[in-house]
């Protein structure tokens, strides 16, 4: 009866003539080599290119009596052609089978070198100089110009770069290689102006000194972050003057403490409509920040009514108006809401970078985008962080340079760089997913950092979140991402492909070979979620899914630089916290290895 079985081992009897077939090609290889390379080393020593007859009784007496016997030559000569003619024949032969080896070792079913030539060199260059006319007439791009990296293709390269009319989301667990692979390289690489916003003073520390050589660096740490001295301040009611920008800062303290801005209720929804109304009277009738947060102690006080009235505001006028002489308790419950969303004022270590300071100098968004400056936007997450404050700021410094693309033609050269690090955490920007749609092309290239695609849903919202994901051109997505559902959706837009399986059947008559195709996932969700640290699955518009290799900033050119320069930054931070959380304690200088202590 005929049997068919599974492959999992072929019958040695079958091997056996193959074995053979190899054994005997094998030794023919080699005695055509040393019997070729024998003759070639005796004629070009100047021996003759008489050569022994090519037979097994020639091969016999090599092996038996030495090369002396068949050539006339030095058996250093004769060695040497051998040597050299097996060489021209295996480096040829290791090259193809590196390349082959190297086919065979990438991912099947990604893309590969021929379907990323647009985000390659020559690609990347050529869109480069359409994008920025200031490179047109360039003989000459330094990789940076072109486009932001990414990393290389896995396994072997080539390096591959967006450009900087795409925006970008990444998604990646904790030590994964966000801050190492993504956000130092970003900042460091950057051609123009530089926003950054963390809740860690990591990203800060790496690249301080070397942004100091490009241009200005301003740091805006109310809490402390970095214990950096207060040496700017910001004007928060400057982006107020208009009903747009008061709902813009109104909406980023409500987003600061609302999970899910598509779950707006009544008093999140109505606390933002007051806080607009005060923003709004504060900015137009010049009124400090101190004195708006008095009007929300006093639901009563008509200040802001006849303020906003005097600039001919009434009917923002009117509702605030309602507001304040409907029922107590509503009333109250909205200022209350009200309240806690702007609660980080009431510090006054934080109300003093948002107010005028005479002392220091202001920072400035629609000048900073314009130059090469670079602005750190630093706070803590959780309660009592200074999150609204810091979404505002950086959508203030990002809406600067729309308008100044605007002025420029349609697009920021060179292009304003944003790293949205721990954006869900502290720079919550309730539109970002609409303008995710826009900022590319106006020279603000935007890289979005959260550790999971939940995350982001918990603040902006499936809808926010979804909108978010298809806006971004290109999207990251490094190892421990534990989302089951979305890692299961990531696996079928990666695709599948056909699996060639083989299967024996014996019989009677012999044994036969068949082959059968079934698909198969190019990545399954445990691979995707098991990525190994350092790697990203690439997702870039109209491209097949690509594996890379990050590139993190410390195994790069000049890496030993800008470690020292880190390592002296942290010694100040530590010194500076020191003094201020210890006033009088001196730190002693600490041993090689160790870290300072108190004397």
């Amino acid at each position: 009866m005929d049997r068919v079985s599974a492959p999992r081992g072929s019958d040695p009897h079958e091997l056996l003539p193959w074995a053979f077939a190899l054994l005997a090609g094998s030794g023919l290889l080699m005695f055509t080599v040393a019997w070729s390379g024998g003759t070639l080393g005796c004629g070009l020593s100047g021996n003759g290119w008489d050569a022994p007859p090519f037979a097994l009784s020639t091969a016999t007496r090599l092996v038996s009596d030495g090369p002396g016997a068949l050539w006339p030559a030095p058996a250093a000569a004769v060695y040497a052609g051998m040597t050299g003619l097996l060489a021209l024949l295996v480096l040829p032969a290791a090259l193809v089978v590196r390349l082959v080896l190297d086919r065979a070792a990438r991912p099947k079913g990604l893309a590969g070198r021929r379907e990323l030539a647009a985000l390659c060199r020559t690609g990347i260059e050529a869109r480069a100089r359409e994008l920025r006319p200031g490179l047109k007439d360039r003989d000459r791009l330094h990789p940076d110009e072109t486009g932001n990296l990414l990393g290389d293709l896995e396994p072997k390269g080539p390096e591959l770069r967006s450009s900087y009319e795409d925006v970008e989301l990444d998604l990646m667990a904790p030590r994964s290689g966000k801050s190492t692979g993504i956000a130092v390289p970003r900042v460091l690489r950057a051609q123009g102006a530089v926003l950054l916003t963390s809740n860690k003073s990591d990203v800060y520390t790496v690249t301080r000194g070397e942004r100091e050589k490009a241009g200005t660096v301003w740091t805006f740490d109310p809490q402390g972050i970095a214990h950096t001295p207060r040496a700017m301040w910001w004007d928060l009611l400057g982006e107020c003057h208009t009903i747009e920008g008061a709902r813009r800062m109104a909406g980023h303290f409500v987003a600061s403490v609302n999970d899910d801005s598509a779950k707006k209720d009544f008093w999140i929804a109505a606390a933002q409509n007051t806080l607009t109304a005060l923003f709004l009277a504060a900015a137009r009738g010049r009124a400090p920040l101190t004195e708006l947060l008095g009007w929300l102690a006093d639901p009563a006080d008509r200040t802001p009514v006849d303020l906003l009235r005097d600039v001919g505001l009434l009917a923002m006028a009117e509702q605030l108006q309602g507001t304040v002489r409907g029922a107590v308790e509503t009333r109250d419950g909205i200022f209350e809401t009200a309240r806690q969303t702007v609660s980080c004022l009431l510090d006054p270590e934080v109300l003093a970078w948002v107010v005028p300071d005479p002392d220091r100098p202001e920072f400035r968004p629609d000048r900073h985008v314009l130059g090469h400056d670079t602005l750190y936007l630093l706070s803590k997450d959780g309660g009592g962080s200074a999150a609204g404050v810091i979404a505002g700021l950086a959508d203030a410094t990002m809406r600067a340079g729309v308008v100044a693309a605007e002025s420029m033609g349609g697009r920021l050269d060179p292009p304003l760089t944003a790293v949205l690090d721990e954006a869900a955490n502290v720079c919550r920007i309730s539109d970002l997913p609409d303008l995710y749609s826009h900022f590319g092309s106006r020279g603000i290239n935007v890289v979005t950092l959260l550790q999971s695609y939940r995350q982001g849903a918990r603040v902006w919202g499936e809808v926010g979140m979804d909108a978010l994901w298809s806006a971004a051109t290109v999207k990251l997505l490094g190892s421990g991402l534990d989302d089951a559902d979305f890692v299961q959706k990531i696996s079928t837009l990666v695709g599948q492909h056909d699996v060639r399986t083989p299967s024996v059947t014996r019989g009677r008559d012999g044994t036969s070979r068949s082959y059968s195709y079934r698909q198969e996932a190019v990545l399954p969700p445990d691979r995707i979620r098991a990525l190994p640290k350092g790697t990203a699955l690439l997702l870039a518009t109209g491209i097949r899914p690509a594996l890379i290799r990050l590139r993190p900033w410390y195994k790069e050119p000049g890496a030993g630089a800008i470690a020292a320069a880190a390592k002296a930054e942290t010694a100040a931070i530590t010194e500076r916290a020191a003094r201020r959380l210890m006033p009088g304690v001196t730190l002693r200088k600490p041993a090689p290895g160790q870290e300072a202590a108190p004397a």
